[in-house]
């Protein structure tokens, strides 16, 4: 991932859905490099090149909103960027993890979101 520090896959869900799930993740890496816009696609991904502030001290659950179904995803990336956003992600919606594999310098982990 030469440059990349986060890239996420998302499925399941609307477009809305990912969309929320993608703006849960802006305050700790900025914006993505678009946000998922086709209600018709079943994937949805996006890509974090920069690395924005700490991962906030309290980030209320929920406090991205209400998924309207479970949402699957895979969070690529550095070690230290896949475990912030999995732990902003784990604050703002309940979230069941799926595994992680590791590789030399990166990193991947699986989530599905819940409504």
């Amino acid at each position: 991932m030469s440059g990349t520090e986060l890239t996420i896959t998302l499925s399941g869900g609307s477009a809305t859905d990912a969309q929320k799930v993608v703006r849960a993740l802006e305050p700790v890496f900025g914006a993505a490099d678009g946000l998922p816009a086709d209600d018709r696609a079943t994937v949805h991904t996006a890509t974090f090149t920069g690395v924005g502030s700490e991962l906030p001290e309290r980030l209320p659950q929920h406090s991205a909103g209400h998924l309207s179904a479970p949402v699957s995803v895979t969070v690529q990336g550095t070690p230290e960027s896949v475990e912030k956003a999995s732990d902003t992600l784990s604050r703002a919606f309940p979230a069941h993890d799926r595994g992680a594999a590791s590789g030399d310098q990166e990193r991947e982990r699986q989530l599905v979101l819940r409504p």
